[in-house]
């Protein structure tokens, strides 16, 4: 066989596993589309959910997925943003850096109810936030650093080194150098860490079921240390715990719905804002 008809070959190979991955994951959404749509109604996504989840809408667990997704990258985006400005322009090159970064990457592949247990154990007991949406928010933080922190310094170490010597040339100092020609040339590739985190925030269940996740409470939260209903602990309960299953599983399919238009309509912000600054910001 020569160079060329294998190279044809696997071609081909990667064009039917990639039209065979889209395939299943567009039949996936389209069969929930079909039996979620019938359910979704101005009174199921704007009510309180009734008789134990049988009945009524699912408004609280809405607002406490946002109340997660927004707390989680206030803490988050900050403090990934950070590490990733002093690993990528302020720390040596030294066996101590690349241990962390070594770590920082290793977190990053960490299964999710391992960060749930860490939260229960250091944010819920040890630190007495109990079951809140602190504690979930702060456990949820920690899982998507390692993903922030590697896509920001990879995005600042994209950006050419002669932006950086001409504006020190000029006068600058360095962190001038980096909130004024470093960082509005990173932001894409910054957003695209957020972009993966927001979206593993709303669809993650582990964590918050361990940290802050309520299945019925009828009622919006009045401070970051109440409890919570979220979408996907409330789709998992649906699906695979509740005493009526065949009874809401109209339920189940809406909810499934609406999770995924509101990940995909937080992806679509960030990734507008992405291309917004990509134009901005040519280089």
């Amino acid at each position: 066989m020569n160079r060329k008809l294998k190279e044809n070959l696997i071609i081909r190979l990667m064009r039917v596993t990639t039209y065979f991955t889209v395939f299943v994951v567009g039949w996936i959404v389209l069969d929930i589309v079909i039996k979620g749509l019938p359910v979704i109604s101005w009174e199921f996504i704007f009510t309180a959910p009734r008789n134990g989840g049988t009945a009524g809408g699912i408004w609280p667990a809405i607002v406490g997925t946002f109340y997660l997704v927004f707390g989680t990258i206030v803490i988050a985006l900050p403090l990934g943003t950070g590490a990733a400005i002093y690993l990528s322009e302020y720390a040596k090159q030294t066996r101590f850096t690349r241990i962390i970064r070594l770590a920082i990457v290793t977190l990053a592949g960490v299964p999710s109810i391992v960060f749930g247990l860490f939260g229960l154990g250091m944010f819920v007991l040890f630190f007495n936030f109990g079951t809140s949406i602190l504690a979930g928010n702060l456990t949820l933080a920690c899982m998507i650093l390692p993903t922030i922190i590697v896509s920001s310094e990879e995005a600042l170490r994209a950006v050419p080194k002669g932006l950086r010597e001409a504006s020190l040339a000029l006068g600058a100092t360095k962190w001038q150098t980096i909130l004024k020609n470093v960082l509005p040339y990173s932001l894409p590739g910054m957003l695209t860490g957020a972009i993966l985190g927001v979206g593993r925030v709303a669809g993650e269940t582990a964590p918050i079921l361990l940290t802050v996740a309520a299945f019925f409470l009828p009622r919006l939260p009045g401070s970051v240390f109440d409890q919570v209903m979220a979408l996907p602990y409330h789709l998992f309960i649906l699906a695979t715990q509740h005493h009526e299953i065949e009874l809401v599983r109209p339920l189940q399919y809406g909810t499934a719905l609406v999770l995924i238009a509101l990940v995909l309509g937080i992806n679509l912000i960030a990734i507008f804002l992405r291309i917004h600054f990509r134009k901005k910001y040519k280089w």
